[in-house]
C-alpha cells in the first residue's frame, strides 16, 4: 500500500515520462503481450460455462477440457471454412476478373455517354482485379495472422484456468489489507466476462443473419463474409464497415450494381438492428464508457497493440477506467472515461 501511495505523489511530469515509457514497452513487447492478454480474456470467457459445469456436478478438470474440445472445435471450423473458400476463391479468380473487366468497361461507355470523359486506361489501372481481390486477402490475412498464436494462445489460457483457484487464493492473500482493491479487481473481471459474453452473443447473431440474408441474395461464399461480420464485431464503430467493404466488392464483382446495392442493404438493416435494438436491451449502460472514448480506445489500443489492441480496446479501457476510479488523484480520468451518468453520481457524491 505504501508503494503505491508514494507513486501517485511522484510528480506530474515524472508519472506522464513513466507512461510514455511503458507504452513504448507495449509497442516493442506487443509480440509478448498480444498472446497474453488474447489467454487472459479467453480465460474470463471460459471461467462461466466451466464454473456452470462443475455446480451441475462435473469435476473441474472435465470441465475446462469439454468447454476447451467445443473452443478448438470453433477455431478449426473458422480455419476450415477460410481455407475451402481460399482454395474455391483462387479456382474461379479469372472469371471473377473477367465480370469485374466488363463491369469496369460498362460502367466507363454509362458515364462516357452522359457527356463525361474518362480515360479508358486510367480507370481500368485504378480498379485492377487484383486491387479489388487484395482487399478481401488482406482481411483473411489478419485473420489467420490473428489466429497464428493460436497453440501459444490454447496453453496459456489452460493454465489459467486450472491455476484459477489458485489465483483466487493468492490475490486474497496479497491484498489482505485491502478488500476495497480485491473487489475492484473482481468487478473488472465481472464487467469483462459480461461484455465479452453478450458482445460473443450479438457478434453471432450478427453473423447468422448476414449468412442467411447473403445466401437469399445468391452471394457465393455467403458464410464467409458472415465469419469476417462475427469477427470484426467485436471492433466497435468500424469493425461492421470493414467487414462489409470486401462482401459489397465481391456482390458488385458476381451479380452487378443490384446485388452489390442489396449487400450494403443487408448490412445496414442488420447492423442497425443489432447495434440500436438488441445490443442496448442486453448491454444496457454496461459499457460505463462514452461513444467518443469508445472510439479513441479503438485507435490508440491499435496503434499499440495492432489487431488485438483494436479487438479489445473495449475491455482493456473498461479496466483502466475502474482502477482509475480507486484514487482520488486519477479519478477525474475515470469520469472523463465514463458516461454522463458516472458525472453526475461523481458531482451527487460530492455534494453529499
Amino acid at each position: 500500500m505504501k508503494s503505491r501511495k508514494v507513486f501517485w505523489q511522484m510528480p506530474s511530469a515524472l508519472l506522464w515520462a513513466s507512461f510514455v515509457i511503458i507504452i513504448g514497452g507495449m509497442i516493442y513487447a506487443k509480440s509478448i503481450i498480444n498472446p497474453i492478454l488474447m489467454a487472459l480474456f479467453i480465460s474470463i470467457i471460459c471461467a462461466r460455462p466451466i464454473r456452470y459445469l462443475q455446480s451441475k456436478g462435473v469435476p473441474q478438470g472435465i470441465a475446462i477440457l469439454i468447454v476447451f474440445l467445443s473452443l478448438t472445435g470453433v477455431f478449426v471450423g473458422f480455419g476450415e471454412i477460410i481455407a475451402q473458400t481460399v482454395s474455391s476463391f483462387s479456382k474461379n479468380a479469372s472469371e471473377y476478373e473477367r465480370s469485374l473487366e466488363e463491369f469496369g468497361t460498362s460502367a466507363i461507355s454509362f458515364i462516357n455517354d452522359m457527356g463525361f470523359s474518362l480515360s479508358v486506361d486510367k480507370v481500368e489501372d485504378a480498379l485492377q482485379p487484383s486491387r479489388v481481390m487484395s482487399v478481401t486477402a488482406g482481411i483473411l490475412g489478419e485473420l489467420g495472422g490473428f489466429m497464428g498464436n493460436g497453440i501459444t494462445i490454447f496453453f496459456l489460457s489452460l493454465f489459467l484456468l486450472f491455476e484459477q483457484d489458485e489465483i483466487d487464493i493468492k490475490s486474497k492473500a496479497i491484498l489482505k489489507d485491502s478488500k476495497s482493491s480485491f473487489d475492484y479487481l473482481r468487478v473488472i473481471g465481472q464487467s469483462i466476462r459480461d461484455y465479452l459474453s453478450m458482445k460473443t452473443l450479438t457478434s453471432l447473431l450478427t453473423g447468422l443473419l448476414i449468412w442467411v440474408s447473403l445466401w437469399f441474395l445468391g452471394v457465393d461464399y455467403a458464410i464467409l463474409w458472415a465469419l469476417i461480420a462475427f469477427l470484426l464485431n467485436f471492433i466497435p464503430n468500424v469493425g461492421s464497415i470493414i467487414a462489409a467493404l470486401p462482401a459489397v466488392m465481391f456482390a458488385l464483382i458476381q451479380l452487378g450494381v443490384p446485388g452489390a446495392v442489396g449487400t450494403v442493404v443487408v448490412f445496414v438493416v442488420v447492423n442497425m438492428i443489432i447495434g440500436n435494438v438488441v445490443e442496448p436491451k442486453i448491454m444496457g449502460k454496461g459499457l460505463g464508457l462514452s461513444t467518443f472514448i469508445v472510439f479513441i480506445s479503438l485507435i490508440f489500443w491499435g496503434f499499440v497493440l495492432g489487431t488485438v489492441g483494436m479487438f479489445l480496446s473495449v475491455p482493456l479501457t473498461m479496466a483502466i477506467k475502474i482502477m482509475l476510479q480507486q484514487n482520488p488523484r486519477t479519478r477525474w480520468i475515470a469520469i472523463v472515461l465514463g458516461t454522463e451518468k458516472d458525472a453526475l453520481e461523481h458531482h451527487k457524491e460530492s455534494k453529499a
